[in-house]
């Protein structure tokens, strides 16, 4: 169970996030949606602090970190349990393909090279792209570099998957194969939380969807109720604008 209670950030005193409570369960696939500029990133990056929060509470299993209090301990931890899919790739540019997913294992979670190594050829043949090993960023496609980093989020076994707008910098051409992967990732019950702006893949792979709005939750529920029969009016304003 991954638990968000009171979560808030403020940039310059402006509150971003407004003490957000939030559950997951174990395995299910939950996809946040709403306006631009209403904290749906923040959101993601305040959960393994990449922007660090004021206040509020994350639990993870038996981890329960304190955003006032964290240490760079309970950072570590954290981050052990979760893992980012950035929309703009954040590869290394100077490392290959199999060296991008290699470094998370190393460097967070301690495992030596050659166990690293294997671990990388593996998830690089689930994603389709065991023959770009050796290939460095500005060799691959925007799709191929998206795969890699969700490859990398694969490779660590993480609790948690955020994937922050997966799709949003991508070439047409290139968003169904990474939403194909995104698909197959999620067929494994892997409990994900998911930012983006197409509305049918949340339709699709969502267990339940969240409206945010004014860094607030404003209604949440399975994708049909939420989608075709909204309950709030600013959710139903934000629907017939994307539709």
């Amino acid at each position: 169970m991954i638990s968000v209670t009171g979560l808030t950030k403020r940039f310059d005193g402006a509150p971003v996030l407004d003490r957000i409570d939030l559950r997951i369960a174990e395995g299910e696939r939950v996809v946040v949606i709403g306006p631009s500029g209403t904290g749906k990133s923040t959101l993601l990056r305040c959960l393994n602090f990449l922007d660090r929060p004021q206040e509020g509470t994350i639990r993870i299993g038996d981890l329960v970190v304190d955003a006032a209090r964290a240490s760079k301990a309970d950072i570590l931890a954290l981050r052990r349990r979760t893992a980012f899919v950035f929309q703009n790739y954040a590869l290394f540019a100077n490392k290959t393909a199999q060296e991008n997913i290699m470094e998370a294992l190393i460097t967070v979670q301690g495992r030596d090279r050659a166990e690293a190594a294997a671990r990388a050829r593996e998830v690089l043949a689930e994603t389709g792209l065991q023959d770009k090993a050796d290939s460095y960023p500005a060799a691959l496609s925007g799709g191929q570099q998206q795969r890699v980093g969700i490859g990398r989020a694969m490779a660590i076994g993480a609790a948690l998957m955020l994937f922050d707008e997966p799709t949003s910098a991508l070439d047409p051409e290139w968003v169904g194969e990474v939403l194909t992967l995104i698909r197959r990732v999620a067929e494994r019950r892997q409990t994900m939380l998911i930012v983006t702006h197409e509305m049918q893949f949340a339709r699709e792979i969502a267990d339940r969807i969240v409206f945010m709005d004014g860094g607030r939750i404003v209604e949440q529920g399975p994708p049909a109720d939420l989608l075709d029969a909204p309950r709030d009016a600013r959710l139903k304003r934000f629907l017939s604008r994307v539709a």
